[in-house]
């Protein structure tokens, strides 16, 4: 399909023990073998060849050079990676010296993009190379390895070769309707497939939602209002100092933001602005982001201060994350309890002291809480582009029923049956848009 030959560096470009030139396309081997001062022509499939890289005669580097011949590569193309040593000017030389011989500087990805076009991966596949090198999370390394391993197409191929068993169907009862095998197809006939995709679809779309959140860190914030200690338990938990702690009301006036893992999930923590009534304006902007944060948040960290009674605005917070997914943490278990601990709402409260960094109670209960089923992996879809395009092909799904409720001619049904074909297609790549494909390539390092 190409007829040119790419080359990148493919390791970062610092000093290091070694730097690797990788080159794909017909000519790797010959341009590989112009500058290297043993024969590479004749070097088998797999192997590790020694030498010099040369420049008119003169050894730049000493070097190793993997050569693999086409299609057994990663991008069905003849490949060479020279590994040479790490350091920034011998690393540019050598590759200046492949680019002079004849290669074309590679594009962020492209090497990828080859892979996917000559046929050897899927586009579910590709986007898992990049989600496994930007993996910061034990969850997102796992999902990464299975969606390479082509989970992502074990998982839609059902789905798809369903839709096209039902799509056929309809097509004879259309185009041969004198066959005497041919079966008239009815919405009573066609309703109890078209429910059964519906089910296993929701049900990996439901999935999938709940993955990606954890996949790329559980947004969890902490809310309380002002002075309750928001603020030292960010800092006890990331274990530095990096929110602000005064004994001012409402000196946190914006979000901060701090990562931890917990086992092998990664928490995304957002300190908020307390939230009080006769804030002035600018407090009052925190405010309203900190109401927002609370809106959007998978995880919310409700604190309380337990040395003093509640008040209406720990009512109003109370009320305000009833049906979040929340913890409530009774702070300053140093003091004198003055909150009522025999409130409902607080059986299953957490007492913390955070200035002190006594939050044992909560890092342990958020490990148990990870570790129940519903933050395990399962196999599901891993990015939100996948999931967009699930979601409309459910939703064709969901009018070709309703189309079929209705008593519509089956030729019309056909039309969002196709439609919801098309889309779970478009997920692995087997239809895709040009421009989309160079968006997404666009966004890999160089040399992958």
């Amino acid at each position: 399909m190409f007829h040119d030959t790419i080359a990148a560096i493919a390791t970062p470009l610092a000093a290091g023990a070694i730097s690797i030139i990788r080159l794909s396309g017909e000519d790797a081997i010959l341009i590989a073998n112009s500058i290297f001062s043993k024969d590479l022509s004749q070097a088998k499939n797999y192997t590790l060849n020694y030498g010099f890289i040369l420049e008119e005669d003169q050894p730049i580097d000493e070097v190793l050079v993997s050569v693999f011949r086409a299609p057994h590569s990663y991008t069905m193309e003849d490949c060479v990676e020279i590994n040479c040593h790490g350091g920034p000017l011998v690393t540019r030389k050598v590759l200046e010296l492949v680019l002079s011989h004849g290669a074309r500087l590679a594009n962020p990805g492209e090497f990828t993009q080859r892979a996917f076009l000559n046929g050897r991966i899927d586009l579910s596949q590709a986007e898992a190379v990049e989600d496994m090198i930007e993996a910061s999370s034990d969850t997102a390394r796992i999902q990464a390895i299975h969606s390479i391993r082509g989970e992502i197409k074990n998982l839609l191929e059902p789905l798809i070769d369903d839709l096209m068993d039902l799509i056929a169907n309809i097509e004879v009862n259309i185009d041969y309707p004198e066959y005497e095998d041919a079966v008239q197809l009815t919405a009573s006939l066609l309703l109890p497939h078209a429910d059964s995709l519906l089910e296993r679809m929701s049900d990996l779309l439901k999935r999938s939602k709940q993955g990606v959140m954890i996949q790329d860190g559980i947004s969890t914030v902490i809310a309380g209002k002002p002075n309750v200690g928001k603020s030292s338990l960010l800092n006890a938990l990331l274990d530095e100092d990096k929110a602000i702690v005064t004994e001012i009301a409402g000196t946190t006036r914006d979000l901060v933001e701090g990562r931890i893992h917990v086992g092998p999930f990664l928490l995304n923590l957002i300190d908020t602005a307390g939230i009080r009534d006769g804030a002035d304006r600018i407090e009052q902007i925190g405010i309203e982001k900190s109401r927002q944060s609370i809106d959007k948040a998978d995880l919310v960290l409700l604190v309380l201060d337990r040395s003093r009674p509640l008040d209406p605005q720990d009512e109003e917070l109370l009320n305000l994350t009833e049906n979040k997914k929340r913890i409530i943490l009774l702070n300053k278990d140093d003091l004198p309890a003055q909150i009522d601990l025999s409130d409902p709402r607080f059986a299953q409260a957490i007492s913390i002291s955070a200035l002190n960094k006594e939050v044992d109670a909560l890092s342990n209960h958020l490990a148990n809480l990870f570790e129940t089923p519903s933050f395990q992996w399962t196999p599901r879809l891993s990015n939100e582009r996948q999931i967009g395009l699930l979601e409309l092909a459910l939703q064709d799904l969901k009018n070709a029923k309703q189309a079929m409720l209705d008593g519509v001619e089956t030729d019309l049904i056909e039309i969002d049956l196709v439609a919801s074909h098309d889309h779970l297609k478009e997920i692995l790549g087997e239809v895709h848009r040009e421009d989309l494909l160079d968006t997404l390539f666009s966004n890999f390092c160089l040399g992958k």
